[in-house]
């Protein structure tokens, strides 16, 4: 049995989150604490300039049967989720491991880059926590089976932590499911990043008093695909495993290039 902590993007009230949560605390001593409202899209950002509150939410939790160990909402983004939780909430009951999700959309290519749930996986990461960022490819749609995508991962986390012992310091799993049933999954498959799937524009629209806004949006890509791809592979009904680097240096450019210096 381990300690895992679990947070996301989506919000504490997210179905990703509690699908994930009811799932994960059959086998092992499940933490939630996540932001209070959905915080998508935000990175790596932390909170700063104004303080963070932090509300119990366990009784919520435990009226789904979803019985955690405690469940806190807290008034920031899942990077401060995370490292408020291990350096604060939960400091004398440390985390085993750090499981983020799962988020309501697939986290593909260079989305990655701007995701919430994959930065609250690195976050735990630069504290020395394993972490793993989960999202479902069909999350954002109505009928998407939480459950299904919870369960497997559930039945594989120790699959997936196993990788993680094989690998240096500062990485995370990058895990995606595909928008099927589990049924239908082919399995688990090693990934690299693949380019954006979206080729973003700004829509320029008026507000009820004439003045002009912007609004992000952005159109499917086709192109031709490395069958390496996650992109690819989820497409193909895999579970996309990538791993995740949370230092930056490009350790060839870095050797190439000390030596004038």
């Amino acid at each position: 049995m381990m300690r895992i902590l679990i947070s996301n993007d989506d919000g504490i009230r997210a179905k990703g989150i509690r699908a994930l949560a009811f799932a994960l605390c059959k086998q092992h001593d499940v933490y939630v604490v996540a932001p209070d409202q959905e915080r998508s899209a935000q990175g790596h950002a932390l909170t700063l300039h104004q303080p963070l509150r932090a509300e119990d939410y366990t009784k919520s939790y435990h009226k789904s049967g979803i019985m955690v160990k405690q469940a806190i909402a807290v008034t920031g983004t899942p990077s401060d989720c995370v490292k408020l939780a291990i350096t604060t909430l939960l400091k004398d009951t440390p985390p085993d491991v750090v499981v983020s999700g799962i988020n309501h959309g697939p986290n593909l290519g260079g989305d990655v880059v701007y995701s919430g749930t994959v930065s609250a996986a690195l976050e735990a990461a630069m504290n020395n926590v394993p972490a793993i960022a989960t999202s479902a490819f069909n999350g954002h749609l109505e009928g998407c089976n939480f459950k299904d995508a919870a369960d497997y991962i559930g039945l594989h986390l120790d699959t997936l932590l196993a990788l993680l012992e094989h690998s240096s310091d500062k990485i995370v799993l990058n895990v995606n499911t595909p928008a099927v049933n589990s049924t239908h999954y082919n399995g688990l498959k090693l990934c690299k990043l693949g380019l954006r799937m979206y080729s973003d524009f700004y829509e320029e629209r008026k507000d009820p008093r004439g003045d002009t806004y912007y609004w992000l949006a952005g159109e499917m890509v086709n192109r031709d695909v490395n069958p390496d791809e996650d992109i690819e592979a989820i497409r193909n009904h895999y579970v996309t495993v990538t791993p995740i680097h949370a230092d930056l240096t490009d350790e060839a450019v870095y050797a190439a290039l000390k030596d004038r210096f």
